[in-house]
């Protein structure tokens, strides 16, 4: 698709766009949305929701079905100690697969570290270990180098500009905006000086919330719900306006018409964007299996655990015998579709948490859904119900003919899960 950007005429691709899996100020579905973009004749676009990617894989499909170059990106919230503790944004758009990979890890370290003013948070310098394949938007004033352009404290706003220079050389574009907000052109003023004095690239965005200037008042109430105010209350924060729409390439050049370079810079930026996500495959987590196939493993600790339970359901020993062949051979059954699709590691990682909780002392559930059908679940501890004795059937859970990856429901306790 970097073709089709190249040969055709495109004059401006947006680069912050938010979607409804921005929890809070987003209100445009992915495939309205993509519709929209294609209504507007534009070739490519941006999804960059707020600290998520939960849209990426309908973001991804939507656009390659409609023709749409899709670029993958990420708003963040920052932390720096340079601005000590005040919280600023940047956008990361992802060049390659590397890219793709260390914007999805950055936003796992987020998660994984816990909220920080309520949120998730990255710290600035997580981005030299992660800035492969990455380009970055500045966030506009809202950034860490717009909030300090607006405060006109310049000895730490060239700091900041040495940082993203040394790291995210030719990848970082002062972030530039017109949408009517209290400050823009002040701000303009200041990032188009300093771009000029220390050789940074500009980009136009108008961080887009909803797709049409009419669904402005929708968006107002559900910022207002999220914050906790009315809309009438004159403390509730106006920190957006209705010309946050997906304006067309005609508006935004007429926009920035004294700043052509920030409109070009837009479609300069998306050719350089190509991510290749692989859909419909699964990739599951290697699991340790002390050297041996994890095929033969699945066997292995499954036919232990079958030993164990027998044991347990029938401790007297002739009755174990005359037992044994249907848990066999029902066991056997089992693993020659469970390794024939594929799914070996599926049945260990969950055998592995769930006997991490129980060993933790977390409650868990003895097992519902069609899971509770799998014999082999039953010996790996995963459910605690014999289908025989109970005559569940497998093949609800797996069979070859299921399109689908299974799924086990587990249920833990409220406290501590």
């Amino acid at each position: 698709m970097t073709e089709q950007l190249q040969q055709t005429a495109v004059n401006f691709v947006h680069l912050r766009v938010h979607s409804d899996y921005s929890m809070l100020d987003g209100l445009n579905k992915v495939k309205p949305l993509i519709a929209h973009v294609k209504k507007l004749n534009m070739p490519a676009v941006a999804i960059t929701d707020q600290m998520n990617m939960c849209g990426l894989v309908k973001f991804y499909s939507q656009a390659h079905a409609n023709g749409i170059k899709p670029i993958i990106g990420v708003d963040f919230w920052v932390q720096s100690d340079e601005l000590a503790g005040t919280l600023f944004r940047l956008t990361l758009l992802a060049m390659d697969n590397k890219g793709y990979k260390n914007i999805t890890l950055l936003v796992s370290k987020a998660y994984l570290r816990g909220s920080v003013k309520d949120r998730a948070v990255i710290d600035r310098d997580w981005l030299i270990e992660h800035n492969q394949g990455v380009i970055i938007l500045s966030g506009g004033k809202a950034g860490d180098l717009g909030l300090m352009l607006t405060k006109g404290n310049m000895d730490v706003a060239h700091k900041v500009t040495q940082f993203y220079q040394q790291h995210f050389a030719n990848r970082f574009y002062l972030e530039l905006t017109r949408t009517g907000r209290v400050g823009e052109e002040d701000y303009i003023h200041r990032a188009v000086d300093w771009a000029q004095q220390f050789d940074l690239p500009v980009v136009a965005t108008n961080e887009v919330c909803f797709v049409d200037r009419q669904y402005f008042d929708a968006h107002e109430i559900r910022v207002a719900i999220h914050d906790g105010y009315t809309l009438n209350d004159p403390r509730r924060p106006k920190e957006y306006s209705e010309q946050q729409y997906l304006r067309t390439s005609e508006e935004m050049l007429a926009l920035f018409s004294d700043i052509p370079e920030a409109i070009q810079n837009t479609v300069e930026i998306a050719k350089r964007c190509n991510v290749t996500v692989q859909l419909g495959t699964y990739f599951l987590p290697d699991f340790p299996t002390e050297g041996m196939d994890i095929k033969d493993f699945l066997v292995k600790v499954s036919e232990e655990g079958l030993e164990r339970r027998l044991a347990f359901l029938f401790p007297d020993e002739q009755t174990r015998i005359e037992k044994r062949p249907e848990y066999d051979e029902r066991l056997e059954i089992e693993l020659k579709v469970i390794n024939q699709m594929g799914f070996p590691g599926y049945f260990l990682i969950v055998m592995e948490f769930i006997q991490w909780s129980k060993d933790n002392n977390i409650p868990v559930g003895p097992g519902r859904g069609s899971g509770a059908g799998s014999l082999v679940a039953y010996a790996l501890d995963i459910t605690d119900l014999d289908p025989l004795e109970y005559d569940l059937l497998f093949e609800r859970f797996l069979n070859p003919e299921r399109v689908s990856m299974p799924d086990f429901d587990v249920d833990f306790c409220m406290d501590r899960r």
